[in-house]
């Protein structure tokens, strides 16, 4: 199976975008980015869910923002979701949970920026798989389709819960990549002409 590829007016919402080698940007490289908005004309937005925030952890971010119980009696991941305002947190999660701020990706994913949702989960509830993401990835119109088009910066690949949500962080760049069948040995640097 070959990776995905943009064309004209294709929307990679709900894609993994991979970070090949060719990216050396401390930010991105050996990133896993979940598409959670893509237009070729709007840019695109998305959470890196490969990068685990050693600090502040769950129950310090719980505690500030007042939802108990803590510790909770439920935890997800808390990772890093990219440079951008990363002040802000997002909560990426199965569609099984829906509440006030919750924006369908697709018909298996979900994105919220409300409070509910964090407190469903400390309360032991709420989604089936959910992690925490602090700050966003995000690209104006055309740049994302540059840096992949132009400076194999990057490939697609199809999104599964196991990559998305899975506990290993560590893990999920090779898991990315071999999902469409690719050893990152085979990048360059740099793309190729002929």
């Amino acid at each position: 199976m070959a990776p995905f590829t943009t064309t004209p007016g294709c929307s990679l919402t709900g894609h993994l975008l991979v970070a090949t080698p060719a990216l050396t940007d401390p930010a991105f490289a050996r990133s896993v980015v979940y598409l959670c908005a893509h237009t070729p004309e709007d840019g695109a937005m998305g959470l890196v869910v490969n990068r685990r925030l050693s600090q502040p952890v769950l129950d310090d971010v719980l505690e500030q923002l007042g939802i108990a119980p803590v510790p909770p009696r439920r935890r997800i991941n808390l990772c890093a979701g990219g440079p951008m305002d990363n002040g802000r947190g997002f909560v990426l999660h199965t569609s099984d949970w829906s509440g006030d701020g919750s924006l369908p990706v697709d018909r298996t994913t979900t994105l919220t920026a409300s409070l509910d949702v964090l407190r469903d989960i400390a309360d032991g509830n709420g989604p089936a798989h959910a992690l925490l993401a602090m700050g966003h990835a995000s690209w104006d119109a055309g740049q994302l389709e540059d840096e992949m088009l132009h400076h194999n910066a990057w490939i697609t690949a199809p999104a599964t819960e196991s990559i998305v949500f899975g506990p290993d962080h560590d893990a999920k760049w090779r898991q990315a990549l071999a999902s469409v069948r690719i050893d990152p040995a085979w990048f360059s640097a740099a793309a190729g002409h002929a």
